[in-house]
């Protein structure tokens, strides 16, 4: 086997292996991803159903009054529900309970970058 055969060879290899990491890597976003989805499901699984929906619409910025409107429910109901929403995350207000979700977003998203 002469020089460039081996040259040939060794630039196969190479390809190879870079091949093969380019596929880990797009693995591993996968991965992470399911992993930010996860933790986020984890988060919202701290809440009744009734909660889950009360928060998902805080999060999208809709106002007490609001949320009734397309909850159709009561004013009193609502109220509970974001009592027992600031109740688990140990937060005083609405706003607080948002951000520390916000939070926890922007942080796994900021850990997606670093590793990509």
């Amino acid at each position: 086997m002469d020089q460039s055969e081996k040259l040939l060879m060794g630039i196969e290899n190479i390809l190879s292996v870079a091949s093969d990491l380019v596929d880990e890597v797009a693995r591993l976003k996968s991965v992470e991803e399911e992993c930010k989805i996860l933790k986020e499901k984890v988060f919202m699984n701290q809440f009744t159903q009734a909660e889950q929906e009360v928060f998902a619409l805080a999060i999208d910025g809709h106002s007490l009054s609001e949320i009734q409107e397309i909850l159709h429910k009561e004013e009193s109901t609502i109220k509970n529900q974001r009592k027992g929403i600031l109740k688990k995350l140990n937060t005083a207000s609405m706003t607080e309970a948002v951000q520390q979700f916000q939070n926890l977003h922007q942080e796994l998203s900021q850990k997606l970058i670093r590793t990509s």
